[in-house]
């Protein structure tokens, strides 16, 4: 039994967790899953009409009660500072220690990828992009604040301890999966001291992995290559502001925002799985917002879980709608969000 929160959150988020509660249910229905699910209202309607973000009970509440959560999307206008989402989503990440951030990005789909020849030369990468470390902690400050001579700081920091258990689960993941290649993204020679301690760990974990090639490239040439040659990368670990970049690139080469999914982990404790993309307010109500990177996010979270059939048949779904062309319009379709998550979910039923 899996025990799953839905936090939908703002935006398209409910729209689109609307679709992957829908396929949770499919797979429930083709005996391939047991589950149970609650739904909480966590999100800007929420802190505007309650003044809460996440209390601690709802946090342990998350923490103790549930496997997983699915996130839709945080991010509002009506909230400026976006304090609800730093709450909710960096929030769960770091009390929850969900260390890997990870974005698997697959050409499913030849014709959704600008690469050239993309049928030919497939991309398939595994981002492992640090989670609870860098400049996403919020370390810094300003210093004569509204002034001409104002200073702001941000300050990224790096522990051995957190660089290193990230290297490592890269290079597990690429021994257990059969993944032939770990490449480090960092930028250690204009940034030598975090940077540095990155790259002597890769170098000292990959000793321990001579199965598994490895190489250390800087961030900027690998991202010139990752357009260029995609098919040489495989899994590539970095730092959180690094790969928050290269895991978006390496979604609009796959096909775009709405086809990537993501989870964030802390391996046999707990789990956050939520879509690349953001809250969308542009689009909130108009039926275009694509649920395929909810959807996908399902199947990696039933993959976590150990229901492998569930995720397969989850994926295979997926495939199968973009094939027939029951895509929304951000991917060349006409479907609209719900049409989209009620094909995929009735595939998965059928099986």
């Amino acid at each position: 039994m899996i025990r799953i929160a839905l936090i939908p959150g703002d935006g398209i988020g409910p729209e689109v967790v609307r679709e992957g509660r829908r396929v949770i249910e499919a797979a429930v229905r083709a005996g391939l899953v047991e589950v149970t699910m609650e739904e909480f209202p966590h999100g800007a309607d929420h802190l505007l009409s309650t003044g809460e973000t996440l209390s601690d009970e709802t946090f342990a509440r998350l923490r103790d009660e549930f496997d997983a959560i699915l996130l839709g999307a945080v991010g509002d206008p009506r909230v400026p500072d976006n304090r609800h989402a730093r709450d909710i989503l960096l929030g769960l990440r770091f009390r929850l220690d969900l260390f890997i951030n990870f974005r698997p990005a697959t050409v499913r789909l030849a014709e959704l990828s600008p690469l050239r020849d993309a049928e030919h030369r497939p991309l398939d990468i595994e981002v492992f992009r640090e989670n609870t470390e860098g400049f996403y902690t919020g370390s810094g400050g300003f210093l004569r604040q509204g002034t001409p001579h104002e200073v702001a700081i941000s300050e990224s920091f790096a522990t051995r301890y957190g660089v290193e258990r990230i290297v490592r689960a890269a290079f597990e993941h690429a021994r257990t999966r059969g993944r032939p290649r770990v490449t480090l993204a960092d930028k250690a020679n204009a940034v030598p001291h975090v940077y540095g301690l990155w790259r002597r760990v890769f170098q000292e974990v990959a000793e321990e992995y001579p199965d598994v090639e490895s190489d250390a490239r800087y961030v900027d040439a690998l991202a010139m290559q990752l357009v260029r040659v995609p098919e040489q990368f495989s899994v590539i670990v970095t730092e959180n502001l690094l790969g928050d970049i290269l895991s978006d690139l390496a979604a609009e080469l796959a096909g775009g925002m709405g086809l990537a999914p993501s989870a964030n982990l802390n391996p046999g404790r707990h789990a956050l799985y939520e879509p690349v993309h953001g809250s969308a307010p542009d689009i909130v109500g108009t039926g275009t917002a694509n649920p395929v990177a909810t959807i996908l996010s399902v199947a990696l979270l039933f993959e976590h879980a150990g229901a492998e059939a569930a995720a397969r048949r989850v994926e295979e779904a997926v495939d199968a709608s973009l094939a027939a062309g029951i895509r929304t319009p951000d991917v060349g379709g006409t479907a609209t969000t719900s049409e989209a998550g009620i094909w995929i979910a009735d595939h998965v039923a059928r099986g």
